[in-house]
C-alpha cells in the first residue's frame, strides 16, 4: 500500500505499474505537454520529475513508504533538468523525425503588454506606438562579455554554473546542487580588467525600441498582436516574442456580442403612441436617425433590430446587426381636460370586475410609496426568494 499517489496520477498509472508502463505513460504524457509542441511548461516539469522519481528503484521505494515528505527529507535525492531528462530517454530530435540531438538554445522569455482600447477604436481601426525597453547583444564585445580570449570556463564548476556536493546518509547518498560561488553561476570567469566596459561584462545592454501597433477593425478582447523576435536578447539564445493583449474598455452607451451591439434606447408615450423619432451616436463620426412611423406602436421593453450598424467583422469587415432596447417613459401627470381626447384615441377601458351583492364595496386611493416603505417592500421580496417551500404547513385531519 502506498502512501500517496500523486506522482502515479501525473503519469496516469496504478502505483502498481510496471518499468516499462511508466515508459509508456511517460512517454505518452510528455510528448502532450512538451514546450516545443506548446504544451504547458510547469505541468511537463511536474510529470517529468514524477517519472524521474518512480523509474528509480530506490527513489520509487521511498516514495511508495512516505510520500514526497520522504523525498525532501532525503534531500530529494538529486534531480535532472527537465528537457535533458526527455533528451535522454526519447532523442533531442524526436519532434523533428531526425537524428538525435542536444536540446539546442532557449528562447528568452515572451514579452506581454496589455493595451487598453475603447470600442471605438475596435469599431474604426487604430494605429498606437508602443514605447518597449530590452536587452540586446552589446555590439562593442559582440556579445561576449569582454576582449576576445579574456572570458574563459569556470574551472570551479567546469563551466555548469552550479556545484554538486555528494553526503552520505546511512544507506543513502544525498547530492545537492547550489550555484557556483566563484562564477555565480555563470559558468564563466572575466577578469575584471578585461571586462567590455559597454556592457560590463553583462553581455547584454539596454535598447528603446518603438513598435507600431496596429488594431484592425473588429478585434475583440483577449486577442493578441505578436512582435517575432521583438523581445530580450542573449548570447547562444533564440530572442522571444513581444505580445500585445487587447484589452476591451466597457462602453458607456453599446455592449457588444461577437459582431453584434445592443443599445438601450428611452422614448416618450407620444413618440411610442403615435411615431416620431429620435437619435443614436454611432461609435464613428455618425448618428442614425430612427424613424417611427404614426399608427406603429412602441411597447416598453421591446427589442428592435437595426440591420448591418453592429461591430465589423474583422476578417471580411462584413458588419453584425445593432439591437436597440426600448423603454417608453410615461408623464408624471396629464391634465384632465385633455383626457376625452385620450378616450378617442386609445381602446376603451377595461371594465371594472363585477361582485356579487354579498361583496361590500370600499373605494380607496393609492399613494406614493416612500424610501422606507419600498425598502420594506423590497425585503419582503427578498424574503420569499429566499424561503422558497413554506415552512408551516396544514396538518392533515
Amino acid at each position: 500500500m502506498v502512501k500517496e499517489t500523486k506522482y502515479y496520477d501525473l503519469l496516469e498509472v496504478s502505483p502498481d505499474a510496471s518499468e516499462a508502463d511508466l515508459k509508456k505513460a511517460y512517454r505518452k504524457k510528455a510528448l502532450r505537454l512538451h514546450p516545443d509542441k506548446g504544451g504547458d511548461p510547469e505541468l511537463f516539469k511536474e510529470v517529468t520529475h514524477a517519472y524521474e522519481v518512480l523509474s528509480d528503484p530506490q527513489k520509487r521505494s521511498l516514495y511508495d513508504a512516505r510520500g514526497e515528505a520522504g523525498l525532501s527529507d532525503a534531500g530529494g535525492m538529486g534531480g535532472m533538468d527537465p528537457q535533458d531528462l526527455f533528451s535522454q530517454l526519447f532523442g533531442g530530435g524526436f519532434f523533428g523525425g531526425g537524428p538525435s540531438r542536444s536540446p539546442g538554445p532557449r528562447k528568452t522569455k515572451d514579452l506581454v503588454h496589455r493595451v487598453h482600447v475603447t470600442l471605438e477604436d475596435l469599431y474604426k481601426g487604430k494605429t498606437t506606438k508602443l514605447a518597449l525597453t530590452r536587452n540586446i547583444i552589446c555590439s562593442k564585445c559582440n556579445g561576449k562579455g569582454g576582449k576576445e580570449g579574456a572570458v574563459r570556463p569556470c574551472t570551479t564548476c567546469s563551466g555548469r554554473g552550479i556545484k554538486v556536493t555528494l553526503r552520505q546518509m546511512g544507506p543513502m547518498i544525498q547530492q545537492l546542487q547550489s550555484p557556483c560561488d566563484e562564477c555565480s553561476g555563470t559558468g564563466e570567469i572575466i577578469n575584471h580588467k578585461d571586462k567590455c566596459k559597454t556592457c560590463n561584462g553583462r553581455k547584454v545592454v539596454s535598447e528603446k525600441k518603438m513598435l507600431e501597433v496596429h488594431i484592425d477593425k473588429g478585434m475583440r478582447g483577449g486577442q493578441t498582436i505578436t512582435f517575432r523576435g521583438e523581445s530580450d536578447q542573449a548570447p547562444g539564445v533564440t530572442p522571444g516574442d513581444v505580445v500585445i493583449v487587447i484589452e476591451e474598455k466597457p462602453h458607456d452607451r453599446f455592449k457588444r456580442q461577437e459582431n453584434d451591439l445592443f443599445y438601450e434606447q428611452e422614448v416618450d408615450l407620444l413618440t411610442a403612441l403615435g411615431g416620431g423619432q429620435f437619435a443614436i451616436k454611432h461609435l464613428d463620426e455618425r448618428a442614425l436617425i430612427v424613424n417611427i412611423a404614426p399608427g406603429e406602436v412602441l411597447k416598453n421593453d421591446d427589442l428592435k433590430i437595426i440591420r448591418g450598424q453592429g461591430m465589423p467583422s474583422q476578417r471580411h469587415h462584413e458588419p453584425g446587426d445593432l439591437f436597440v432596447r426600448i423603454s417608453v417613459k410615461f408623464p408624471d401627470h396629464i391634465d384632465p381636460a385633455v383626457i376625452p381626447l385620450l378616450e378617442q384615441a386609445l381602446p376603451p377601458r377595461n371594465p371594472v370586475e363585477k361582485f356579487p351583492p354579498s361583496v361590500h364595496l370600499e373605494e380607496v386611493e393609492l399613494e406614493e410609496v416612500d424610501q422606507r416603505q419600498r425598502e420594506r417592500a423590497n425585503a419582503d421580496d427578498m424574503m420569499d426568494e429566499d424561503e422558497g417551500e413554506p415552512r408551516v404547513q396544514c396538518a392533515n385531519q
